[in-house]
């Protein structure tokens, strides 16, 4: 049997999606769309030496979730996949990942772009996007080859609420 774990978040992620219906379903399909996030005051000293990185991995919390399905339909397919294979909102840890353009830091608030996150999400961490260390050649996408070129057409549903 597993320990519980908890976090704290470390700020709210803004964004003008006000609903999960219409939204895009990654960041590559949230070109241009601005937000911000507002770190919490005790953790804004973190933020020392971001400004130089462009972009920065957003670990957040999937607040709207209240549920998971170990098999999913996910937006890019219509067959049941399993959860893990998938970047479905649905999971048994509710935690979300985006790759997001790093625009400006003032203070304790960050103006960030290509967000597809709702408004008002927790935020958990922050870690910076390094080229030289995340990039992957010669990788393979799985299920995911047939369809990843749909993705900036594919706008968020009702299936995961």
């Amino acid at each position: 049997m597993m320990n519980q774990i908890s976090y704290t978040p470390i700020g709210i992620i803004h964004s003008p999606f006000t609903e999960l219906d219409g939204m895009p379903i990654q960041p590559s399909a949230a070109q241009g769309i601005k937000g911000h996030i507002l770190i919490n005051e005790e953790f804004a000293e973190g933020l020392d030496d971001l400004v130089g990185f462009s972009h920065i991995y957003l670990l957040f919390h999937l607040h709207l979730s209240d549920s998971y399905n170990l098999k999913v339909v996910p937006f890019l397919d219509d067959q049941l996949r399993g959860v893990f294979s998938t970047r479905a909102p649905k999971r048994p840890n509710s935690i979300g990942l985006s790759v997001v353009k790093l625009k400006q830091i003032e203070m304790n608030r960050l103006e960030i772009e290509n967000i597809d996150i709702i408004d008002g999400t927790p935020l958990l961490d922050i870690k910076p996007y390094v080229p030289a260390m995340d990039r992957v050649d010669h990788s393979r996408i799985g299920w995911l080859s047939k369809h990843v070129k749909e993705v900036n057409s594919r706008k968020s549903d009702h299936r995961f609420k």
